[in-house]
């Protein structure tokens, strides 16, 4: 019997939405790509040929989805799966790693790459000015694979580091709580005037961006498609007349502190 020769499997960031925030990378490698995983929101926004084929799927599906995919590549198939944003932040890229290693040896040989994309905190920073100048950390405030008491933990140690914090999965039906929970436990922590700036669509035409003090900051004020951003002690704001305020942290250290 002839051994079936090993496919690939690229995964994709897509950007934050705008056609315009998709590197040409990411393009080249969705028309090189036959069969495409991926949530469906993110499927749809791609323009597929009639000889490339989508397998859709729903939200918190994304180990099964690797799983899919890895199967067809192993089989020969040139497979792309897609991300909104990054896919190695809080993505498909660490869950097709994680299929891998934890599946069968044929897995292992499929010719697997990973295309960056810009991810949501940037496509925010960049339209607030630049607050993530300085350090900076991610935290997902999601507990769907971690425990609430581990993201309070990291919370409050990002806070009295000075990082500047960027929340990915701020809020949801299942879970409407959190970013208020958040927000009260960093006011113990942080500066009442810290700026928090809430970045949805960042680039689209439905983009909606807003800043406020830490001590105005509410969970009403985000969705699931919200990127939050909290300033640290160090984050300035610059009025401007008849223009937003810039939102920047400085790049040298001040000793601003909470």
């Amino acid at each position: 019997m002839t051994a079936v020769a090993a496919g690939s499997l690229v995964v994709v960031g897509l950007g934050p939405g705008s056609p315009d925030q998709m590197t040409p990378e990411a393009a080249a490698a969705v028309a090189g790509s036959d069969d495409f995983f991926g949530y469906f929101p993110y499927i749809d926004r791609l323009s597929l040929r009639p000889d490339q084929r989508r397998h859709a799927s729903d939200n918190r599906e994304e180990l099964a989805r690797a799983k899919a995919a890895l199967a067809m590549a192993a089989e020969g198939g040139k497979v792309c799966v897609v991300s909104g944003g990054d896919p190695g932040v809080f993505a498909m890229a660490a869950a097709v790693c994680e299929a891998i290693e934890d599946g069968p040896a044929a897995w292992r040989t499929v010719d697997v790459s990973v295309v960056p994309g810009v991810t949501a905190m940037l496509a925010v920073a960049a339209r607030a000015g630049a607050p993530l100048g300085h350090d900076f950390c991610a935290i997902s405030l999601s507990n769907n694979l971690k425990p609430w008491e581990i993201i309070e933990k990291r919370l409050v140690a990002a806070a009295e580091a000075g990082f500047v914090m960027a929340f990915y999965n701020p809020i949801s039906k299942a879970r409407p709580h959190q970013l208020d929970a958040a927000f009260d436990l960093l006011r113990s922590h942080l500066p009442a005037d810290v700026p928090v700036i809430f970045g949805r669509a960042a680039g689209r035409p439905d983009e909606v961006i807003r800043t406020v003090a830490l001590k105005d900051a509410a969970g009403n004020m985000a969705d699931m498609a919200t990127c939050v951003i909290v300033g640290s002690p160090e984050t300035r704001i610059i009025a401007r007349d008849g223009r937003p305020p810039l939102v920047y942290s400085p790049r040298s250290y001040r000793g601003g502190s909470a």
